[in-house]
């Protein structure tokens, strides 16, 4: 994609023209209601555009569509191969109209255009392209049985699946949820955030365009109680595939009960613990690592390594350096490529934030830079890039999800309180740790209760190695790799008896 400049990027954004209406069976469509509300850009707090408030009626309508299209249309019958197809063409339409799409997911969340050019846009197309070439390499199995039976192991797609996703990553992570339930030919109807619709429609007529049948993915937007809890509670979703904050999982888990026992995949909160040991063996680098650990994406990331536990040789010396670190990542204009942090998601979030800041100095941390509003005169949410030192791990800013630019820095001295420190929470989806000690790589990430760790690197991984937590971070099946597939998937056995008779032979 063609570089643009900050007075390109605003140009576009002031011409910018999006959709806010549903897709439903392939069409562009109000909300029943006729409501709407309006999506608004963190960084000035001016309205985008206005969109539908989907609400049940709007469920209603998208689950029948897609439940029309899986029973009667051609999506799943397709040999997977021409699915796969399809897909590599949504992934690559997603690449052509790579400007577009940036445009939108930075008006709509505030994250810096730089990132959205070179990490959602590319992992969204990545993502798409990648299924795609797997669809004729998930081979059914046979079972090992005697020379008289035949036991087939089967694939089969679940039917219609219900995938709410987040407002940090919105177009990456509908991705991650799109690609491989659709790559087995399930629907899907998709519930975006309400604070970040725009990528999610846009993808939803790239579908269409890639050869994706109408009904086959649909895009209701609105709030979770709205249209979020109506998907959840449909008697005809097969499956809902969630991620978000962990008290959100619990009320999916509680509407699958009530329901119809749908199968419910989650990956909520965390709280990552980002351990350096005296032995760290390039302390410059992994400082760079820790700024982008946490003040990256404005600290809106489920593995936000928020947690920084350091051991005591190296304590002073890093706290010391800390505040050089935070000030590489001073907010800025979104649209401007050079930015790289931009404004939290809404005023919510930005008062959520500050009063974590608030409890951090009360609970007695020792503050080393930061704690403020940024940019007031902007209009937009931002939020300096903060850093408390002298951190326990009973402190509220160590023991929640701030979702925001906020380190807490732990002092350990041994191995055993690092571990012992890092698992003392009820997250569990990442940690990372920084030794020149193989040994002790291996045993401590042994050790960590979390679903990746990371050693000597943070948040590095590509499509090919699962992603999901532990414990209160999620359950049900991974995102990414094709272990991702077995959550929209149901495996059938057939037994075929090609022996003599018919009966067991012990009846």
């Amino acid at each position: 994609m063609t570089r643009r400049t900050k007075s390109e990027w605003t140009e576009a954004a002031a011409q910018a023209a999006p959709n806010g209406a549903c897709v439903i069976d392939g069409k562009r469509v109000p909300a029943a209601s006729g409501e709407t509300y309006a999506s608004v850009n963190p960084a000035t707090g001016a309205a985008i555009v206005e969109v539908s408030a989907g609400a049940q009626e709007d469920v209603n309508r998208a689950v029948a569509a897609a439940r029309r299209a899986f029973d009667t249309g051609p999506w799943r019958r397709m040999r997977p191969r021409e699915r796969g197809q399809r897909l590599i063409r949504l992934g690559e339409l997603i690449e052509h109209h790579g400007p577009e799409l940036s445009l939108l997911e930075t008006l709509d969340i505030g994250k810096p255009v730089r990132y959205t050019t070179r990490v959602d846009l590319d992992q969204a197309q990545y993502t798409f392209r990648w299924y795609g070439e797997l669809a004729d390499k998930l081979y059914d199995e046979m079972a090992p049985t005697g020379p008289d039976v035949v036991g087939l192991v089967r694939r089969e797609p679940l039917g219609v699946v219900g995938a709410i996703t987040p407002w940090n990553f919105p177009m990456m992570i509908a991705a991650w949820k799109l690609a491989p339930a659709l790559v087995m030919g399930n629907s899907v109807v998709l519930k975006p955030a309400d604070q970040s619709p725009l990528t999610a429609l846009r993808l939803a007529e790239l579908a269409l365009e890639a050869g994706v049948p109408p009904g086959v993915f649909n895009v209701v937007p609105g709030s979770g109680p709205g249209a979020g809890a109506p998907l959840a509670l449909h008697p005809d979703v097969d499956a809902i595939a969630f991620t978000g904050s962990t008290e959100v999982g619990k009320q999916l888990l509680s509407y699958a009960g009530q329901s119809n026992m749908k199968r419910v995949s989650l990956e909520t909160g965390g709280k990552t613990p980002n351990i350096l040991f005296e032995d760290v063996p390039d302390l410059d680098f992994a400082l760079r690592a820790v700024g982008f650990s946490v003040f990256w994406n404005s600290g809106e990331m489920c593995v936000a390594g928020s947690r920084l536990l350091v051991q005591a040789g190296i304590y002073d010396q890093v706290v010391d350096r800390l505040a050089a670190v935070a000030a590489s990542w001073q907010p800025g204009d979104p649209l401007d490529p050079a930015t790289k942090a931009g404004p939290v998601i809404d005023t919510a979030q930005h008062d959520k934030v500050m009063s974590y800041i608030a409890r951090g100095h009360e609970q007695g941390a020792r503050l080393i830079c930061g704690g403020h509003k940024a940019l007031t005169e902007s209009g937009g949410y931002f939020v300096e890039p903060t850093v408390f030192a002298d951190v326990d791990n009973s402190m509220a800013i160590a023991r929640d999800e701030i979702f925001g630019p906020v380190l807490g820095v732990i002092p350990f001295k041994t191995e055993a309180e690092a571990v012992a420190i890092a698992n003392d929470t009820h997250y569990g989806l990442s940690a990372a740790l920084w030794t020149s000690d193989l040994s002790r790589a291996h045993r401590v990430s042994q050790a960590l209760q979390a679903g990746t760790v990371w050693v000597n690197n943070f948040d590095q991984a590509d499509m090919t190695a699962p992603f999901g937590g532990f414990k209160q971070s999620g359950f049900g099946g991974k995102d990414k790799s094709k272990y991702a597939v077995d959550k929209y998937t149901n495996l059938k056995t057939t037994w075929i008896n090609i022996g003599k008779g018919g009966r067991r032979s012990d009846a």
